[in-house]
């Protein structure tokens, strides 16, 4: 069994277009054009969710009418984020063909067919013409992709000239990680480099750095919110979570993820770099 397919399984779990559907179906929002803000407590698959992404799309500088392409593109919710908000023309590229289907019934959902499409694709060979984007997006997708270098220059392939980069990613910190962790179960299938390593291997490709933060402070804090507010709730977890998308174990998924933060064993960047 390949690597591709072990990680295509952990975030494939039966019907999540179906799941999704009736979350929304419980959350009162049938019959209602969606919004990023109606959908961020399930579509936003990252750390500190919506307001990462809208914190982020201020960072890189994003103009109207801007095509993107969104690598690693989840449920989409960035994506439509910077549709609905910048007008801007994104294809999304993701491995697992439900996110690709729930993601491209989400984009419906929202009134954004024409500005947002969704296909299955590998980071490594990106179906997209060369210098066709003026922006490469990327949240959380990096931590499953053992050879960044082709990750990287595939990403500087399709940019155009001067055109920036944008990563936000869960870097390698100091020992082994706790799993199960939200992107994997177990060490096969997750890939973190240290903040320099990925320094060096995008400046390798021919990307020049224009902003580096490291956002983990932010991010321990976001996790620590999200379990007070989780063991505050009495009864079943709200309709709309990352729960409907990993099932059960996210609980134990994200508090790992927290406790790898707080010790250090992983931190959270936020990059613009630019094609040179």
């Amino acid at each position: 069994m390949t690597d591709t397919t072990k990680v295509v399984e952990h975030y494939d779990r039966g019907d999540l277009r179906g799941r999704i559907a009736s979350a929304l179906t419980a959350a009162g929002l049938d019959g209602k054009q969606l919004t990023p803000q109606d959908l961020s407590p399930l579509d936003q698959f990252h750390v500190r969710g919506l307001a990462s992404t809208i914190e982020f799309a201020g960072a890189v500088g994003i103009e109207r009418g801007t095509r993107v392409v969104d690598i690693g593109s989840g449920l989409g919710g960035p994506s439509r984020y910077l549709a609905a908000t910048f007008g801007c023309q994104v294809q999304g590229i993701d491995l697992s063909p439900s996110f690709v289907e729930a993601a491209t019934y989400l984009a419906e959902r929202s009134g954004l067919s024409e500005k947002v499409t969704y296909e299955c694709g590998d980071a490594l060979a990106l179906p997209v013409d060369d210098e066709s984007v003026d922006l490469a997006w990327t949240q959380h997708t990096a931590m499953n992709i053992a050879d960044r270098g082709l990750m990287y220059s595939e990403a500087f392939r399709v940019l155009r000239p001067g055109g920036p980069f944008a990563i936000h990613d869960i870097v390698a910190g100091i020992g082994e990680l706790h799993f199960p962790v939200p992107w994997s179960a177990g060490p096969t299938t997750s890939f973190l480099m240290t903040p320099q390593a990925m320094r060096t291997a995008l400046e390798k490709q021919g990307f020049r750095v224009r902003s580096w933060v490291d956002r983990t402070a932010e991010g321990i804090a976001w996790l620590g919110e999200i379990r007070a507010a989780a063991a505050a709730v009495v009864g079943p977890p709200p309709p709309l979570g990352l729960h409907v998308v990993l099932g059960s174990e996210f609980p134990v998924m994200a508090g790992n993820l927290a406790r790898n933060l707080q010790e250090g064993r992983a931190s959270i960047v936020q990059v613009v770099l630019d094609k040179t």
